[in-house]
């Protein structure tokens, strides 16, 4: 590429973070060169010569990751609006439950009724739009960054 190599394009890119997937080709590279690339963002790394299938499943590869990281964003970002639509107290309840306590344990640890966690709970359940408990801990998780 005239006036900037590829490695230089990929860092500008970075710098402007655009979420595009990269794949780095060259004809001379070396471990250095890819342990660039690979810290910059690049998905791959393929030196020539190549097989053009081999081309085709690294970004077909790569396209599908993307697609699943940017579901996975767009996913906590859902999470997270609806944790913002809880109260501080429906918060504080929320952690509870999803570490596993029952409602009397709640109640005690919070010094609140065993009423008043059932109804924070039911709360929880709609605000969040969880149907199980399992489902409102996946969302958790979730929104923790943990998978």
């Amino acid at each position: 590429m005239p006036g900037m190599s590829g490695l230089e394009l990929q860092e500008k890119l970075a710098t402007r973070h655009a979420p595009v997937p990269i794949i780095v080709i060259t004809g001379h590279g070396d471990v250095a060169m890819a342990v660039r690339a690979m810290k910059t963002g690049a998905v791959d790394f393929i030196e020539k010569p190549f097989n053009d299938q081999v081309l085709l499943d690294r970004i077909q590869q790569s396209l599908d990751k993307d697609a699943e990281t940017r579901l996975g964003n767009v996913e906590r970002e859902i999470v997270a609006a609806r944790i913002a639509l809880l109260t501080p107290r429906e918060q504080e309840v929320m952690e509870h439950v999803v570490a596993g306590q029952l409602n009397k344990q709640v109640a005690a640890n919070l010094n609140i009724s065993i009423k008043t966690v059932e109804v924070h709970r039911a709360k929880i359940m709609e605000k969040m739009q969880a149907s199980t408990l399992s489902k409102l801990v996946e969302m958790v998780l979730l929104h923790k960054g943990k998978p």
